[in-house]
């Protein structure tokens, strides 16, 4: 069975649901999700150790985040050829870094030989409200948290060997502080892992309605224009990239005032169909493409 088989039938067995798994526990709702990273598609040639150990974790953080929870603790799966020392020891601070910036604590994990660089990375939390991906409604506003392009870029910086900022870049940082702060006023609410494009149409799939994007409202990331001629070079990295584990979510338009003091950007309109981009005068439907895992 190949990949994308494998994928279908998966898929039919297992739908793919919200960023974390949700269990009514005591009171609260404990959240918990996994991810699998690998060197060849996760992990460009320069990406240091300490990045990699970072990223591995931020991601899965950022699966709380997108639940509006607060995570907890995490363990990590580690497999590799071989286990130096100081290789061992620089993933393990990235790890721990962003863990404890961002109040969470790795309780354990294993070790195993592979002969490819791969991290599975479980993470756990809790919430009193959870934000599904499912909730939003026409006429609502559709938002994100950050800039996006900020992975896009640094994959041309490691490209071109300026690894110490290419580096910095690609430790990205969850929105974890952001994401309880939204929880309140979202009504729906995923992270971007395949880029904007497929996370709208991802979310439009999931509540059967639509999206209008304006381009000139998307925040990019300024190291974007340093590889960006042209406006469609920009969206490719900012849009149709991905990786970039910024928030998107809708909420209603009573709540722009308070979206706007998280630092959130109102880029759109949910409609009641079709995922389309406003550029000018130009209405055209966004193509749904992102990043392939």
């Amino acid at each position: 069975m190949d990949e994308q088989l494998a994928l279908n039938w998966l898929s039919q067995r297992m739908p793919v649901g919200d960023d974390c798994y949700t269990l009514d526990w005591s009171g609260t709702n404990l959240l918990l999700t996994t991810d699998m990273l690998h060197r060849d598609s996760d992990f460009p040639a320069g990406a240091s150790n300490y990045t990699i150990g970072w990223r591995s974790v931020a991601v899965s953080l950022s699966d709380i985040a997108a639940m509006g929870g607060d995570p907890e603790a995490l363990v990590i799966a580690y497999g590799n050829s071989d286990f130096e020392r100081d290789k061992l020891e620089d993933f393990i601070s990235g790890a721990e870094a962003v863990c404890e910036k961002f109040g969470a604590r790795i309780v354990g994990g294993d070790l195993d030989n592979h002969e490819e660089l791969t991290v599975v990375t479980t993470a756990l939390g809790k919430t009193t409200e959870p934000v599904t991906r499912q909730g939003a409604e026409p006429g609502e506003l559709v938002a994100v948290t950050g800039d996006l392009g900020r992975t896009g870029a640094a994959l041309r910086l490691f490209e071109v060997g300026e690894t110490d900022r290419a580096n910095e870049l690609f430790r990205f940082e969850p929105r974890v502080e952001t994401g309880m702060k939204l929880a309140p006023l979202a009504s729906s609410m995923m992270d971007i892992s395949d880029g904007l494009a497929r996370s709208l149409h991802q979310l439009a799939e999931v509540n059967d309605l639509g999206f209008r994007i304006m381009a000139d409202k998307i925040p990019y990331h300024p190291a974007v224009d340093e590889f960006s001629d042209t406006q469609e070079q920009k969206e490719e990295l900012g849009i149709f990239t991905g990786e970039d584990f910024e928030l998107l979510f809708t909420s209603p338009e009573e709540n722009e005032f308070e979206l706007a003091r998280t630092g959130a950007t109102v880029i759109g309109k949910v409609t009641e169909g079709g995922v389309e981009i406003v550029r000018g005068r130009d209405i055209s439907s966004l193509k749904d493409e992102g990043y392939v895992h």
